[in-house]
């Protein structure tokens, strides 16, 4: 399972607007690289490839493709705002380390 807070929800509607993709599904992968050997990557698609898994979470489409889905499952994506820093935040308890800017893990 993944999930997404209310907050990241928000966000992600904003930028589906800003970009111009009303419908598209948000998609979450895990791409080797990064300072801790693995770093997160989000994407608007319009359709799930054929392995994908879809998840639903406040009115948004999630899919993530099968090998970044035993790098994220349990993860809770969340969205920040301060005055030091904006984005969003990857709650991933399969993160054994992850670097201080918070785009790259290790498993």
């Amino acid at each position: 399972m993944i999930d997404v807070t209310e907050r990241a929800a928000q966000e992600i509607r904003r930028l589906m607007e800003k970009e111009k993709v009303p419908n598209a599904m948000l998609r979450m992968a895990v791409k080797g690289g990064g300072c801790s050997g693995l770093s997160y990557a989000l994407s608007f698609v319009d359709t799930p490839k054929e392995f994908d898994k879809v998840f639903e979470a406040h009115g948004l489409k999630l899919v993530v493709d099968k090998k970044s889905y035993i790098f994220l499952n349990g993860t809770v994506l969340d969205y920040t705002s301060d005055l030091m820093k904006s984005g969003f935040e990857f709650k991933n308890p399969n993160a054994k380390k992850s670097c201080g800017c918070g785009t790259s893990f290790t498993a």
